[in-house]
């Protein structure tokens, strides 16, 4: 008798027995038996107009609820006799090298479906976790109870699993050591917490005399390790050696490096400094030094656009950052409310995450109030996105600062190199765009400066209702971003 399994089943159950709940995909006939296996096995096809979009999506609900990417080796997902009728020859081979050919591709049909129908571990595989000694972490206490000026540079592998982002929390908040927070980090101390300091990270790091690396990268963003003071005494824990040590012994070298979980580095951290705080006048100071340029043009001030907004974020928000210059003013000024409730590319600065990364994260959290902050350059990559918000009815909100420029490229390139070539772009009508894809767009400009309260609160009830919402937001220059790094 015919077996009528094929490959997709089985990748349906490996997938249902990590977890898994969303499959994204643009449609293909190769990869047709996965989508309808799944399908049939409850997990929800999720179909995106662009493949990078499904990717971005993937990784946002990978983020959010924990499960990981896996791999394995799939040699044909269609079953035996299809595949057996369209390999097979059409007429009956003639003569010796027919023959041999005959068998050739049959013996190669058995080799491949070889196993097929015998029963697999479908478990999950093991993940590990590296760990800081008792030695190393008693060293750091040691230090840290030590420092009068100390300062923890948090990135994303302090929200990884298993430790609980709110327990994290509660340790920052123990130890009462200023935080500058980075990627997924963002958001770890909520709203309007003392120890957050959101500005003038590069002159608090020439006054502290201890840093602390959780799960930070010495790369660009900290030049490398150049911005760190050689007389500060430094602790580096990042799980991934190579990361841990990136660039040591050129720019910066550390007093302890240690290769370990950053969120359960810092509970046994906290745990062993219990009833021990940093020094209350340092976050204090560096608080006080937290100050914001501003300068604007004809169009609306993007630094008042993005407080506006922030303080009209539901308390449950989840901000993806996509997009520049618009976009690395947000993550300044924009509060997210919790931990694991901002979503950006990471160190390589990836355009074109917004659509993917607010589809996975509505599915995660679809009573959360999702926005993506974009770029005009960036929008571009995924606005027709905007039907896949309308036919799964994931309903998300696209603030898109329109400054009719790639700003963050121009600011650089043309004092360094004397040309805005390529970097121009126009006040283009992007809210039509959405109402065509079946949201609803708002035109914003400076008229309409003194009722933007009003129409961000419009944006969200309708939101709610069931509208994914592009507020196209015309914006003029600032100098609040001189200096950053783009070229």
């Amino acid at each position: 008798r015919i077996n009528p399994r094929h490959g997709g089943e089985s990748v349906a159950e490996v997938l249902r027995a990590h977890g898994v709940k969303f499959v994204f995909t643009l449609v293909g006939g190769h990869i047709s038996p996965i989508l309808v296996a799944c399908e049939k096995l409850g997990i929800r096809i999720v179909d995106t107009r662009h493949e990078a979009t499904a990717v971005f999506a993937a990784d946002a609900v990978a983020r959010l609820s924990g499960p990981v990417f896996i791999e394995f080796p799939i040699d044909t997902l269609y079953p035996y006799h299809v595949v057996e009728k369209e390999s097979a020859p059409k007429n009956t081979p003639k003569g010796l090298f027919g023959k041999i050919m005959a068998w050739y591709l049959q013996n190669h049909l058995s080799n491949l479906f070889a196993g097929a129908w015998e029963t697999c571990d479908l478990s999950p595989l093991p993940v590990y976790i590296p760990h800081a000694t008792e030695d190393e972490v008693q060293r750091c206490v040691e230090l840290v109870s030590r420092a009068k000026k100390p300062v923890i540079l948090l990135g994303s592998q302090a929200t990884l699993p298993p430790t609980p982002a709110d327990d994290v929390r509660k340790a920052l908040e123990s130890l009462g050591i200023p935080c500058f927070l980075g990627g997924m980090s963002r958001g770890m101390l909520g709203k309007n917490s003392p120890l957050h300091i959101r500005q003038n990270r590069r002159d608090a790091l020439k006054e502290a005399d201890l840093v602390l690396l959780a799960g930070t990268v010495c790369d660009f963003r900290l030049s490398y390790g150049r911005v760190l003071n050689r007389r500060s005494k430094i602790i580096a824990i990042n799980r991934d050696r190579s990361q841990l040590l990136k660039n040591s012994d050129m720019f910066w070298k550390p007093t302890v490096a240690i290769q370990g979980d950053a969120g359960s580095f810092l509970l046994r951290l906290s745990k062993a400094l219990k009833g021990h705080r940093c020094p209350e006048e340092w976050p204090r100071s560096l608080k006080e030094g937290e100050a914001i340029k501003e300068k604007t043009e004809r169009h609306l001030n993007p630094i008042s656009v993005l407080h506006r907004v922030d303080e009209l974020l539901a308390e449950d928000s989840i901000i993806v950052a996509d997009g520049g210059d618009f976009v690395g003013s947000a993550a300044y000024i924009m509060r997210p409310r919790g931990p694991i409730r901002w979503l950006d590319p990471g160190a390589f600065g990836t355009l074109g995450v917004g659509g993917g990364f607010a589809l996975g994260a509505k599915l995660c959290r679809p009573e959360s109030e999702v926005w993506i902050v974009y770029g005009d350059g960036s929008l571009g990559y995924s606005v027709a996105e905007f039907d896949t918000f309308t036919r799964h009815k994931t309903p998300v909100i696209a603030l898109v600062g329109n400054d009719a420029c790639w700003s963050q490229i121009s600011r650089e390139q043309v004092p360094m190199l004397g040309s805005n070539v390529a970097c121009g772009l126009a006040f283009t009508d992007y809210h039509i765009v959405a109402d065509g894809y079946g949201g609803k767009g708002y035109l914003i400009g400076r008229e309409d400066e003194s009722r933007l309260d009003d129409i961000i609160k419009k944006a969200q009830k309708e939101c709610r209702e069931g509208k994914a919402i592009l507020l196209n937001v015309l914006i003029g220059k600032t100098n609040f971003r001189d200096g950053s790094i783009s070229v």
